[in-house]
């Protein structure tokens, strides 16, 4: 009977990793969250033949997280880690019967987006285009103009590829989750900045990597120097208490609903899966609408 270990688990990371292709954020949750419910396991139990998991050992693990002050969305996150390895485990016969039949999640509650203004948006893209033209101000125009104008996720941008840029169509061409591709528009003037960009890291970086965007060093941007530029300039404009790229991915979709945009459009350039997750801004659209109507209507 096989012992529940980092070792036993590695069938199942292997069969994310390769067959379902999961994105190496999503990869290394599951795998963070599986190590965490064996180190469980170890303290709690002494540790645990596989088989022998059971849904008291899994409330359990999961009170102590809720005990730790863990948020109802991150412990959701954590069953849902906790269903997929079990299901698999099922699938290839390692187990007969799933301990998560019983184990409820969580309600978590509703948290609207964070966004940004449009003309707060529109007055840091002017600042941007009269900031100073050294690399990191070139870097922080672009990211913040991209994110903004395509709604991208922090991981696409920073693995976004000069090749994925289409001049001519006036689209980007983008590997979302799950290496799904999708097509974005873009505008003629976001165009002009990328062209401007391309050719002064040609001049400046001649052997410099293939991606759109490079540090002052010709090298790939990492995730932490793009989310410090947005978090800078976005807090000379903007009063709110988280400054992120997410931010801005959330303005891009809150403005488009706002202006008239479908959800399913919305969707769609967002490289969401589903629609639920796309519904999260219809909020933000219907307090727009009830502006508009107690503004408009003579009677509101």
């Amino acid at each position: 009977m096989s012992v529940l270990n980092t070792q036993s688990i590695q069938p199942f990371l292997e069969y994310l990793k390769y067959e379902k292709r999961f994105s190496v954020h999503t990869f290394t949750s599951y795998q963070n969250d599986l190590t965490d419910f064996i180190r469980f396991l170890d303290t709690a139990f002494g540790g645990a033949a596989l088989a022998d998991v059971n849904h008291s050992f899994v409330r359990s693990w999961l009170a102590g997280l809720k005990d730790r002050g863990l948020s109802a969305k991150t412990i959701n996150r954590k069953i849902s880690t906790l269903k997929s390895f079990f299901r698999y485990c099922l699938k290839t016969g390692a187990i007969e019967a799933t301990p998560m039949v019983n184990i409820i999640s969580p309600k978590a509650g509703k948290r609207l987006p964070s966004f940004v203004k449009e003309e707060d948006l529109e007055r840091l893209i002017y600042a941007l285009n009269q900031s100073a033209d050294d690399w990191k101000s070139l870097n922080a125009k672009m990211i913040i103009s991209i994110f903004y104008a395509t709604g991208m996720r922090l991981s696409e941008l920073l693995n976004l590829k000069e090749k994925q840029i289409d001049f001519d169509r006036r689209q980007f061409k983008v590997l979302g989750k799950g290496n799904k591709e999708r097509i974005i528009p873009v505008s003629p003037q976001l165009l002009h900045l990328i062209h401007r960009y391309q050719q002064e890291k040609s001049q400046k970086f001649p052997n410099a990597e293939n991606m759109l965007l490079v540090t002052e060093k010709g090298k790939k941007l990492y995730p932490k120097y793009a989310w410090l530029l947005v978090n800078t300039y976005l807090g000379m404009t903007s009063s709110l208490n988280k400054k992120s790229p997410h931010v801005l991915r959330h303005s891009f979709a809150t403005h488009l609903m706002n202006n008239g945009a479908s959800l399913n459009a919305v969707k769609e350039l967002l490289g969401h899966s589903s629609l639920a997750a796309t519904q999260i801004y219809t909020h933000n659209s219907i307090g727009q609408l009830k502006n508009i109507h107690k503004k408009a209507h003579p009677r509101a």
